[in-house]
């Protein structure tokens, strides 16, 4: 019998099997904390010598602490003690964390100083902060220190070890005490009534050049209440009334212009506009234009045809410059503005397509063009995320009146990578529509969140002023490899994981149910959120977040599949169908989770930036190199057939529209396509309309943007960069890099 144990430390310290006794006592107390006379000593005993004889069988390894505290925990699983097993295993967990504090937390300051972006994962979490300048990396310290916190102090045990051992992600770890996900706002609504960023009251503006301008300021002044992404749902409808305006100022001034006499009054004119546009909801189709032409020529009878003709071309023609400077600034302002002490560009969306007035159409198609004309320097603008939402009868084939606008976001995504595509018409997006109420049409955050029905209150199953409060990831890889291809071992763990997660969100939730409005002054202060308006200064949240969303994502579904039966559901039928039955499951446990809360569970396909190699770094680790499982660096995207997979594109988006129906809280599909599909507009389109033929609820096309090594241009390159003119046949060749923004080349 051994006579010392090797502690964590190195020393060696005399033997003691009392210590093991203790432990395992403990460990069977813990299960009856209020009857401790119930132990069974003779079953400590009996444990406590198993535990030492196992020790001595193992005469080539030095007894250890950690290493007889594993076998502690494989003698009370063997002799069906689970329970107190876990309760041992959370025990050690809260001391390991209490010895580790300082010295963990200690190094991640130590390399978040020391090393560089390009070395460290942590600082390439947000694609939005340059965790390399001070105020980006004063940003880290606070969000590492803040984790570490929450991980040992705040989340209950079980869970803390399931997210730190790789079972399970609890996003935005950080901001658990603090705030919630995503919010899709309001323009008309905030406008209206003008709003305060806390330095001064902004009343609502009058030209569609300040209505752009305070959409910037009102996404940047929400994010800062928040830790997810802001999108614009109803882009076009919000802003539209503020192109009236510009117009109604520019019709003025070409009139004192024509006139020259800058003092003619022209009230009744102006009015007599605002008057049309309230009963017509429009100015600028031409059957209104002709009134005002009419109107026009009584106010100033000695104009003749020719001068209205000009009057009325140059109003509008002035007012399409300003709607298109106004579109320029926005994507300017996006990719540049700083939110979070300046450490971040706010993650910006805005969704738009459907809206069919003159004013709305004029907005559609100058942020479009002011897309494809691209930043200062001719760079692919990466905010706002755009998603151009295609809906039949409206813009999907020609005599559609937005169909133009249709085939010209075609034509710049295949130059710029957005927008990308929802499409209103899936079924699980269509129950949720009701005529002529554009603010029931699903819109979503860029990275795929959507808004969908509100089961707490279904009298609010509208998109603006809802978002998701916060989501938790399971690692379906994790449970396939543990389930060694028994499919009962497979669900079983899955059920207990997801009844985790369960767990986890609604303390969360209950954690930020008590805040007040004061906490959130733009997003509860100003009424973005829904029914916060109706709340006072230091009312409490918990009744108006119910409106939003509680989500279970997913990553690595078809590493799963084949660690369960040895294929994907790129390779076969039967791993479709097996893919299909776990992802409906996990939907149905959401479900029957709604139905038992009244609270808005749903089911997410989580995005794979970052947490794919996490999880698949843990599992390596643990689990050894699995071929098709964790041999590469990264878990695949959600449910997506892997990029890796050689597959045909029609295959790839069959395979994954069913899926998108199953994750009612989100899911987008891509295609990775090779070359300049800019000269191919009439292929890309029929990409979009088959990923709409085949239940894609969101969807985006990537293919190869490339880069100037000389001046850093970011675009489409032919034989020259646009930028600094530099020639293909020159000496440093043109680099192709990956799609950009929001969707990795992993996706």
């Amino acid at each position: 019998m051994y006579r010392y144990i090797v502690k964590r430390d190195g020393r060696k310290v005399s033997f003691n099997q009392q210590k093991i006794y203790d432990a395992i006592k403990k460990a069977l107390i813990s299960v009856h904390p209020d009857d401790q006379n119930s132990v069974d000593k003779e079953l400590v005993s009996k444990l406590t010598q198993e535990v030492v004889d196992l020790i001595n069988l193992e005469v080539d390894q030095e007894p250890t602490v950690e290493h007889t505290q594993d076998i502690i925990e494989k003698v009370l699983i063997k002799h069906d003690l689970a329970t107190e097993a876990k309760n041992f295993i959370l025990y050690r967990q809260r001391r390991t964390n209490a010895r580790n504090y300082n010295a963990e937390l200690t190094k991640i300051y130590r390399d978040l100083t020391s090393k560089s972006t390009d070395d460290m994962d942590l600082k390439r979490e947000n694609a939005n902060i340059d965790a390399n300048a001070p105020m980006g990396m004063m940003l880290k310290f606070g969000s590492e220190g803040a984790k570490d916190f929450i991980k040992k102090y705040v989340l209950k045990m079980e869970h803390s070890l399931a997210h730190t051992q790789g079972l399970i992600h609890i996003h935005d770890l950080d901001f658990y005490l603090l705030t919630i996900n995503c919010c899709q706002i309001s323009l008309s609504k905030l406008f209206k009534k003008g709003f305060s960023t806390g330095h001064g009251f902004l009343r609502e503006p009058n030209s569609i050049i300040s209505a752009a301008a305070l959409c910037c300021i009102a996404i940047q002044s929400n994010q800062n209440d928040m830790h997810g992404g802001q999108s614009i749902p109803m882009f076009e409808y919000d802003l539209a009334p503020y192109v009236v305006c510009s117009y109604i100022k520019n019709l003025s001034r070409v009139v004192h212009i024509a006139l020259r006499d800058d003092s003619f009054d022209l009230s009744k004119l102006e009015q007599y506009c605002r008057d049309l546009y309230i009963k017509h909801n429009t100015v600028l189709s031409e059957q209104i234009q002709t009134l005002i032409r009419t109107s026009l020529q009584e106010l100033v009878p000695n104009f003749n045809d020719k001068d209205l003709t000009y009057i009325i071309d140059e109003a509008l023609s002035l007012t399409q410059r300003d709607c298109y400077q106004a579109m320029e600034a926005l994507i300017h302002n996006l990719n540049s503005m700083q939110s979070r002490a300046g450490a971040q560009v706010p993650f910006s969306s805005i969704n738009y397509g459907t809206g069919q007035t003159a004013e709305q159409r004029m907005i559609i198609k100058n942020i479009l063009l002011a897309t494809d004309a691209g930043l200062g320097g001719g760079e692919t603008p990466i905010f706002p995320v755009q998603i151009f939402k295609v809906k039949d009868g409206v813009n999907t084939k020609e005599g559609d009146i937005n169909y133009d606008l249709f085939k010209l976001a075609c034509k710049v995504s295949a130059k710029r990578l957005f927008p990308n595509f929802s499409f209103l018409d899936a079924p699980y997006n269509k129950q949720y529509y009701v005529e002529g109420h554009p603010e029931t049409e699903v819109a979503l955050m860029g990275c795929r969140t959507r808004v969908f029905g509100n089961d707490y209150d279904k009298t609010k199953q509208i998109i603006p002023g809802r978002g998701n409060l916060s989501f938790t990831t399971v690692n379906l890889p994790r449970l396939a490899i543990e389930s060694k291809g028994n499919l009962d071992v497979f669900y079983k763990k899955l059920d207990e994981t997801i009844y985790m997660v369960f767990d986890q969100l609604l303390d969360r939730f209950n954690l930020i149910a008590q805040k007040h409005v004061y906490n959130y002054p733009f997003l509860m202060g100003q009424g973005v959120w829904i029914d916060s308006e109706k709340l006072a200064f230091d009312d409490c949240i918990s009744e108006v977040i119910k409106n939003g969303s509680l989500s279970v994502g997913f990553i690595g579904l078809a590493e799963c599949l084949v660690a369960l039966i040895g294929e994907h559901h790129g390779q076969s039928q039967r791993a479709q169908q097996l893919g299909l039955e776990i992802v409906s499951h996990m939907r149905k446990l959401t479900d029957e989770k709604t139905a038992q809360t009244n609270l808005n569970f749903s089911l997410f396909s989580t995005p794979a930036e970052g947490l794919s190699g996490r999880f698949v770094a843990l599992d390596k680790k643990k689990y050894g190199e699995i071929k098709g499982v964790t041999d590469r660096a990264y878990y695949t995207n959600s449910f997506h057939v892997p990029v890796h997979y050689n597959i045909q594109l029609s295959s790839k988006i069959e395979i994954e529209g069913p899926y998108h129906e199953l994750c009612n809280a989100g899911a987008i599909s891509y295609v990775e396509l090779d070359g300049d599909l800019s000269k191919n507009i009439e292929a890309f389109e029929k990409i979009i309309l088959y990923m709409k033929d085949n239940g894609i609820g969101y969807g985006s096309i990537n293919h190869p943007v490339d880069r100037c090594p000389v001046c850093g241009f970011v675009g489409v390159i032919n034989d020259h960069c646009p930028k600094c003119g530099r020639k293909e046949c020159e000496a440093v060749s043109i680099e192709k890099l990956a799609a950009l923004g929001v969707s990795c080349s992993l996706c």
